[in-house]
């Protein structure tokens, strides 16, 4: 079945309190979307607007065109999984994912709920523990019996609300395949919360960004991992954080970020971008995209001091400080860098993103608004 969702103007308040303020998106047939944010950003609330268990002060939401604010929450055909598996421990896994069958609602036969619960559990791959109790199983597998739950009654949406985060990072990783993969084979419209950049950035067909219960940025993600709408959705993606550099911008349109540096050539984009009256912008460098060295290589090379070196494998995140601000970059752990010790670092201003007024990004290849309209494009 069809299932495209359409919010428009959605808000919600508990008391004095805005959850969420003119909420604009649309979720197309069979898409894997994300919306991800920090912890309080609105996600669960706004999960529970579409699963009609909160009705919205103000706005408007649409199945396939449908207005369905008034619809009752088993009438919608929504399919919730949260963090918590809320399993019933005296059952096997078979009775779990059966439970929802045998409801008042459905009273399927014996025989379809033999058929939808091994269909379901061939596609979680738990089908040679149907016979098994909970307690026998380890956080993986209920995690997928919590799922198995959900899709047997084949929903037109699956609404997914943090439901790995509680995993050890190995089986988050094997779990975010899975899913991904799982998504495909149900041809499903799923909506996923997440306040995990990987998950949102590995799983997401398009991305919502929430901060505040408010839309800063919808798109692809690419879109936002290379173009963010911001800083704070450029700062919300990739770990170690991106820098963020405060610079002058000369009159012929170059750009001064140390004082004892050689002034920088900005790409020519980003000059036709700028406000001619401008003399100030943000310049934001992820730590990949920062060169380092124990010599001064050459005039856009800059003194800074070691302030922490964390090895992590391989890699190690590299703290320096200069002026009092800290810089991150990614260094080879070999190093092995001690504190106060000096280098030199230098920056790819060629990778770099440059945020004016209001912290928002000057140019991007295509930025969308919080309708997924495409606002600009290069």
């Amino acid at each position: 079945m069809v299932a495209d969702i359409t919010l428009k103007s959605i808000s919600k308040k508990f008391k004095n309190n805005t959850a969420l303020a003119n909420i604009n998106l649309t979720v197309r047939d069979k898409e894997f979307f994300v919306i991800f944010g920090p912890a309080g950003a609105g996600k669960t609330t706004l999960l529970n607007v579409i699963a009609g268990l909160y009705l919205p002060e103000y706005g408007n939401l649409y199945l396939n065109g449908v207005y369905f604010n008034y619809v009752e929450p088993e009438d919608r055909n929504i399919a919730m999984v949260f963090e918590d598996y809320a399993l019933y421990p005296h059952f096997t896994v078979f009775e779990n994912i059966a439970s929802p069958l045998k409801s008042p609602k459905y009273k399927e036969s014996k025989a379809v709920i033999e058929k939808e619960v091994t269909r379901v559990a061939r596609i979680l791959k738990i089908d040679h523990l149907l016979e098994r109790n909970i307690s026998e199983l380890s956080n993986g597998q209920r995690q997928r019996v919590g799922l198995g739950r959900a899709l047997v009654r084949t929903p037109n949406v699956f609404l997914m609300d943090e439901p790995i985060t509680h995993l050890d990072a190995k089986l988050r990783h094997q779990m975010r395949a899975e899913l991904k993969e799982m998504q495909k084979n149900l041809d499903t419209t799923t909506i996923y919360v997440t306040h995990d950049y990987l998950e949102a950035l590995s799983l997401g067909d398009e991305i919502a960004i929430l901060n505040e219960g408010k839309i800063e940025q919808i798109g692809t993600p690419d879109d936002i991992y290379f173009y963010p709408h911001n800083e704070f959705v450029a700062s919300s993606f990739g770990e170690p954080e991106i820098n963020f550099f405060d610079a002058l911008v000369t009159d012929d349109k170059q750009l001064s970020i140390f004082e004892e540096a050689k002034i920088q050539d900005i790409p020519d984009i980003v000059k036709n971008k700028l406000d001619t009256s401008a003399r100030s912008i943000r310049v934001g460098i992820r730590p990949k995209d920062i060169k380092y060295s124990f010599v001064k290589e050459n005039d856009y090379s800059v003194e800074c001091s070691v302030y922490s070196f964390e090895p992590l494998g391989a890699k190690a995140v590299l703290t320096v400080e200069k002026n009092g601000n800290q810089i991150r970059l990614v260094v080879p752990s070999i190093l092995q860098m001690d504190m106060d010790q000096h280098v030199y670092i230098e920056l790819d201003i060629n990778k770099a993103m440059f945020f004016g007024p209001e912290k928002i990004n000057l140019f991007s290849k295509f930025l969308k608004d919080a309708k997924g309209e495409v606002i600009w494009q290069s």
